[in-house]
């Protein structure tokens, strides 16, 4: 049943806390007093407006596999799915952004100084606008695990961040994607700061063998689900 506010309230357990003990960064940028309400402007609610056209006629910001003149190195995969709301109807001209580490679990940024190479045919960054059925697609290289000093003997398991971009300044979400059978995941703080298991669990990408391309590329499934029960969490 709709909730008064016009749509069902999230179950508790989905979101992470501000603060979770096991991730230590969340200490300093948590908040220590209550926050405050600010009421949305006009074009905070209005604006921007996202088109296709933006990514330009071929939409070519979703294959990460193909950059600086060469190909990726690593194990090509395909993530694909669609953005929904709570009841399952779709999300069209969502825009949707994702970055991730390279095959050997290292960013393409200055600050990552991990000890491990980078490829100058990967930049780790992609782009796409959902279609009319709220549907999108990117083509890349399955991300490496990587060291991250939060504890003794961190690791980071494979995961791709995601950040997508609704209707107006005031709607964004922002989560990270995993893939089925890590050992890591268990040990994970950032993965286990959303109390809820099923929650966590729909952080977890599926494998579908009808997206696989053969001799090519492995193919996941992610699916978003914005507000209510099933709503996908938001932990980074």
């Amino acid at each position: 049943m709709n909730s008064p506010a016009g749509y069902r309230r999230e179950a508790s357990g989905v979101h992470p806390p501000y603060d979770h003990p096991a991730y230590s960064s969340t200490h300093k940028r948590a908040p220590r007093h209550a926050p405050l309400k600010l009421e949305h402007t006009l074009s905070e609610i209005t604006g921007p407006g996202f088109r296709r056209e933006i990514l330009g006629p071929s939409n070519n910001e979703n294959d990460l596999t193909q950059f600086n003149g060469g190909e990726a190195l690593g194990e090509r995969i395909i993530v694909t799915g669609r953005v929904l709301d709570e009841d399952g109807r779709a999300n069209p001209h969502t825009v949707i952004e994702i970055w991730q580490a390279n095959a050997a679990g290292r960013y393409a940024h200055g600050e990552d100084q991990h000890q491990a190479p980078l490829d100058p045919h990967f930049a780790g960054i992609g782009r796409v606008v959902t279609d009319e059925h709220g549907a999108y697609r990117f083509m890349t290289v399955k991300p490496g695990a990587y060291p991250w000093r939060n504890h003794h003997n961190a690791w980071r398991p494979n995961h791709i961040h995601f950040s997508l971009f609704g209707p107006s300044f005031a709607t964004r979400l922002i989560t990270q994607m995993y893939f089925p059978g890590d050992p890591l995941l268990t040990l994970d703080p950032i993965f286990n700061s959303v109390p809820d298991r099923a929650a966590r669990e729909r952080l977890i990408a599926t494998f579908d063998i009808e997206v696989t391309i053969p001799e090519y590329a492995l193919g996941y499934r992610f699916d978003f689900v914005l507000r209510g029960r099933d709503a996908t969490p938001t932990p980074d």
